[in-house]
């Protein structure tokens, strides 16, 4: 993105205005037909960023979206989240006359003095350097629509105090939808999962194959950065496929390397310490301990 405009859109208002849409009935929250909006390719080198919060569902959308590290396109519908102060950009291949969906932009000061103003930033697919789109089931889509119509009756009504709880409220009911409904896409891509397991795992080999002591132990950051992921995303597609945490995993793999080592080699506990990366072996014994209930010279004479 490095040739290209970069535009940043403050106010919902102003989104508004440059899409050729009626002003919001409320300035802090809109809900658009996305069937309204007329989309160009002139701006197909310009990369968005938005000082809102933007969940969109978008069908027969004829574009390719990038945001953070990753390409998809829109032909079958998905659902995509976007928070405040991140870079994506929309190159529009066609601007098709079927295309349906609908965009929710709430703009934090909307949440302010409200719980969701600081446990919105738990929804991990708001921090991911998106690794995929939410693609809905039939079933799951039909529910997320009952949701948006409860905020759309709430929106077209004069927005009082009252009205705004209950617009939150169902904020918060789609957010949580749509993290149960992650989840079953993490577990349903088990295939894609286990190839970035299978990668996780070569790389992780070779880093303790090849002089760990001069790296030290891999950063849960490095390790993502290598496999094209967020931390978070990372995490999250290890927690729901093997029980295990990227740092969990990275440590099942020292202790492996640890026990190679302890039983096929006359290296000392704290030579074996300093090859895996650890300036004091009293930290490598003390996580040994705690992963195998056995301190290294214990696990070594349990071999005799």
């Amino acid at each position: 993105m490095a040739n290209q405009q970069i535009q940043r859109i403050k106010s919902i208002s102003e989104y508004h205005r440059l899409r050729g849409l009626h002003q919001p009935e409320h300035p802090l929250i809109s809900l658009v037909d996305y069937a309204a909006m007329k989309n160009s390719p002139d701006n197909n080198n310009i990369s968005w960023v938005y000082d809102f919060y933007f969940i969109a569902l978008k069908k027969n959308m004829k574009a390719k979206f990038k945001y953070g590290q990753q390409d998809y396109d829109f032909d079958e519908g998905a659902m995509f989240f976007i928070a405040p102060g991140q870079v994506f950009r929309i190159e529009v291949i066609q601007d098709a006359p079927d295309k349906s969906g609908w965009m929710l932009l709430i703009h934090p000061d909307f949440l302010w003095n409200f719980t969701l103003a600081s446990t919105i930033k738990k929804y991990e697919y708001f921090s991911y350097t998106v690794h995929e789109a939410l693609f809905l089931s039939e079933k799951e889509e039909a529910v997320i629509s009952g949701v948006i119509q409860n905020i759309q009756q709430e929106y077209h009504a004069n927005i009082d105090t009252f009205s705004q709880q209950i617009i939150i409220s169902q904020i918060e009911v789609l957010l949580n939808y749509s993290q149960r409904f992650y989840h079953r896409q993490f577990i349903t891509r088990r295939i894609a999962n286990h190839k970035v397991l299978n990668q996780l795992e070569a790389l992780l080999d070779q880093h303790f194959s090849s002089n760990a002591m001069t790296k030290g132990l891999p950063a849960v950051q490095y390790i993502a950065g290598q496999l094209n992921l967020s931390p978070d995303y990372l995490s999250t597609l290890l927690k729901v496929t093997t029980g295990l945490n990227t740092q969990q995993h990275i440590h099942e793999k020292l202790i492996e390397k640890a026990k190679e080592k302890l039983a096929g080699t006359a290296m000392s506990v704290s030579e074996i310490a300093y090859e895996l990366g650890f300036e004091h072996s009293q930290s490598f014994s003390k996580l040994f301990k705690s992963k195998t209930n056995l301190s290294p010279k214990e696990f070594r004479q349990s071999l005799s």
